[in-house]
């Protein structure tokens, strides 16, 4: 077996990065400065061309598939989908040269023997990780995946060996994964895909620490990091300043913790779901404060060297007898090292640069809010100032974004704000929109000038500042909107039809008309908010003559695009510090001033013109529209706007329904007085709900941390309300950030009674996912009891 297919972390040189690819080669990195990195060997890129040449293709435009560019039409589907099977199915049932498979074997034999030594089962497996890395024309630029290629769990023997070689290698060949390749232009033969093998055992908890010049933010979670990934729990998060150790923590809520389960006479190695039964998930944090301290310490250090500025994941683990030990399982660049691509002159100076980092930029931190990543030139908006001006695909960078500017929003790349949290209109459009976004950004205005090369994560929630040409360069290669205007998730693309089926009605959020036609081809059962306020604002420029034609000229599309499947409108909330120019006056405290059904009392033209339009929409032939009422205060405001709605004629449809938002405390009490009064179902915001029972500014980028969609008071809440309409027998909807900011409630929420989640587009596979998870549990439980 040649020499170069196999590589110990602590063997590896810089001029092996292309062969042992990113997540190996920082790896080693690490282990060889005497970081507590886990053992691993690396299956060089170069074993998975051999193995591919050794393949008897069936397929004439496969046989020189090491070497060709496989350019497959990734905008038939069929076809796609044929190739890949194709691919993967004799990738899967190939054979792969014992000769590999023994020498692999006994490169990992000590770890092995260090388990049965212990005189005990540990519960210890293998895990093969992809490692890869894209070689261009001019350099070798770095690529994170964000979990396109999945890892896979092997047991010690050589047929498990064999058989996790092949998964983790046809990984590559999934239908996904060539769409993304494709649509970033790259080449297959410019893609080394090697495989990074480590021991792997159950952990007492795992996370991951993002490293900034001031910061570091550490998420902590029981076990492996399995529940985190699939976003079952909400993780623990810590803030420490690296010079005054000052911090703030919040504790996630993490009722499950995952395992790994091993078959005694089996390859099989799988993952099981436990949940935390002997804890107080919510109120006993993963780590403890000696635990917390030590992994503080072992970032610091390696947070030290400027020449490595890593980001890392860990994991905290108990070896037999022995004390827990913190390890890191994977270390990721922040910027694009360029000067790590130099090979050492001498073999005492491996894997140490031959020449220090360019200057590193500056960086923002903020609240992240809208996911993604984006490289490209900032326009700054100062206070008043119109974006008219705005240039396409820059990063929009603004004090705060107000509803009348949303009209110059669609052609930006990216948007920063210094006010707002994640429920402010800059974050809910970025959503909507699928560009990344990063609000609550200290003198964002003032530090940023109009040119400036940033780059922004909006998974993050940093803005990087300052970039160099290189980095600049490298960061504009990004994931591809599918299409541009619309971020349609790309499982949504797979040939394969989406499944299983679910129970609970899954409806989408929205405001904005551009992608209409590719949002109502998803598999969503409707729209259950539909934002007016955001929509409107052109239309609402001038109120006076043919006002309710032109709000029914902006309805109409998304109802006949969705039609029969319903349809939720909510009627204008109009709070004054965002629409000052409609509400003609200042308020010193707008979250509770003049807006919702009181503003209607007061005058109602506005909402008549709004009941006239949806009534044209009904006469126009569609019979899936309705009502939502927002910000309701009391029955008396309900009853004025279900007198103006039968006197406009919208009852008329028999099909036509009247709901109210659950927002305001007093719908939690009073819900059997409103029922009576005549409200048809219930939509919670679990926004505005949450700032008024915890008493907390959404809007404020300083209480973003104490805005806990999660807290108890809010779960008791939406418990309460979801239960008491199912009692009540009206339908109950939930919508605002909570089920996609803690995806681990739905369970309960569909345990409660809940009818139906209305998300937004950019979370559709991924809730859906959550909810066919939570229905399979509970009808399986069920089954169980009903036989015992």
């Amino acid at each position: 077996m040649p020499v170069d297919y196999l590589y110990r972390l602590e063997q590896i040189q810089p001029s092996d990065r292309s062969l042992v690819g990113d997540k190996a080669f920082y790896l080693g990195l690490l282990k060889q400065q005497g970081y507590p990195v886990l053992p691993g060997i690396v299956v060089s890129a170069a074993m998975l061309q051999a193995f591919l040449e050794k393949i008897a293709w069936q397929n004439p435009m496969l046989t020189d598939l090491p070497h060709s560019s496989l350019h497959v039409d990734v905008d038939q589907p069929q076809q796609l989908q044929g190739v890949t099977q194709q691919i993967r199915q004799a990738i899967l049932s190939g054979e792969v040269p014992e000769a590999w498979v023994v020498a692999i074997a006994a490169a990992i034999q000590d770890w092995r023997r260090l388990e049965e030594s212990s005189g005990e089962n540990s519960g210890q497996a293998l895990i093969f990780r992809p490692s890869f890395i894209l070689q261009t024309l001019d350099s070798t630029v770095c690529h994170r995946t964000s979990g396109l290629l999945e890892s896979h769990l092997s047991g010690w023997s050589q047929e498990a060996i064999a058989q996790s070689l092949k998964q983790t290698w046809a990984e590559l060949f999934r239908a996904r994964s060539l769409l993304y390749w494709q649509r970033l232009g790259i080449q297959l033969q410019q893609i080394n895909l090697a495989i990074l093998i480590q021991p792997i055992e159950s952990a007492i908890a795992s996370g991951n620490v993002q490293v900034s010049p001031d910061y570091l933010d550490i998420q902590a979670t029981w076990g492996l990091g399995q529940a985190w990934v699939n976003g079952e729990v909400v993780p623990d998060r810590y803030r420490i300043h690296r010079q005054t150790e000052s911090r703030t923590q919040t504790l996630g809520s993490k009722m499950y913790a995952y395992t790994l389960a091993l078959a005694e006479d089996s390859p099989v190695v799988r993952y099981i779901r436990q949940p935390n039964q002997d804890v107080s998930p919510s109120t006993r944090p993963a780590l403890s404060e000696d635990q917390l301290q030590s992994l503080k310490r072992l970032v610091q250090q390696t947070a030290a060297n400027p020449a490595i500025p890593l980001n890392l994941e860990w994991t905290l683990c108990q070896f037999s007898q022995q004390q827990p030990e913190l390890y890191i399982t994977q270390a990721i660049p922040q910027l694009m090292p360029s000067s790590l691509h130099q090979e050492a002159d001498q073999p005492g100076e491996a894997l140490q640069p031959a020449h220090p980092l360019a200057p590193q930029p500056t960086l923002l931190t903020g609240t992240p809010a809208s996911g993604g990543t984006i490289a490209a030139v900032a326009w700054v908006c100062q206070l008043g100032e119109t974006l008219a001006s705005i240039p396409t695909q820059a990063i929009l960078v603004a004090s705060m974004i107000t509803p009348d500017q949303v009209a110059g929003l669609h052609q930006v790349a990216g948007i920063i704000t210094e006010q707002g949290g994640m429920t402010s209109h800059a974050a809910i459009l970025a959503r909507e929109m699928g560009i990344p976004a990063v609000v609550g950004v200290r003198h964002a205005t003032q530090r940023i000038q109009t040119g400036d090369r940033l780059w922004v994560n909006g998974d993050r929630g940093e803005v990087h500042l300052a970039l160099g040409e290189q980095e600049f360069a490298a960061h504009q290669v990004k994931t591809p909107s599918f299409p541009a205007s619309f971020p349609v998730p790309r499982s949504a693309l797979s040939p394969q039809p989406r499944s299983p089926k679910i129970a609970t009605q899954l409806w989408v959020t929205l405001s904005q008309p551009q992608a209409i036609a590719e949002i109502s081809r998803l598999s969503v059962d409707g729209i259950g908010l539909l934002r007016s306020e955001l929509l409107l604002m052109t239309a609402l420029q001038n109120q006076e003559q043919g006002l309710s034609d032109r709000i029914a000229e902006s309805v109409q599309p998304f109802v006949a695009a969705f039609a029969p499947r319903p349809v939720f409108y909510r009627s204008l909330d109009l709070r004054s510090h965002e629409f000052p120019h409609l509400t003609n006056f200042a308020e010193t405290n707008p979250a509770l001033g003049l807006r919702g059904t009181f503003s209607y009392q007061i005058n109602a033209t506005l909402f008549d013109q709004e009941l006239a339009a949806l009534r044209q929409v009904q006469q126009n032939g569609y019979k899936n529209l309705h009502l939502i009422l927002p910000f309701v205060r009391t029955v008396e405001e309900f009853v004025f706007c279900r007198q103006r709605v039968e006197q406009a004629g919208l009852t008329q449809n028999p099909h036509f329904q009247l709901w109210i938002m659950a927002e305001v405390p007093s719908v939690l009490l009073l819900l059997p007085d409103y029922v009576r009064a005549g409200v048809q179902g219930i939509a919670i915001g679990t926004n505005d709900l949450t700032q008024l029972l915890l008493g907390v500014d959404r809007d404020h980028p300083q209480m973003q941390t104490v805005f806990d969609q999660h807290h108890p008071a809010v779960m008791r809440a939406l418990q309460y309300l979801i239960q008491t309409a199912q009692q009540l027998g009206i339908p109950c909807s939930i919508c605002g950030e909570a089920v996609s900011q803690h995806i681990e409630i739905i369970e309960s929420l569909i345990r409660w009674g809940i009818t139906s989640l209305s998300i937004d587009p950019q979370d559709i596979e991924r809730v859906h996912a959550a909810i066919a998870r939570s229905e399979q549990r509970i009808l399986l439980e069920a089954a169980i009891n009903s036989t015992s």
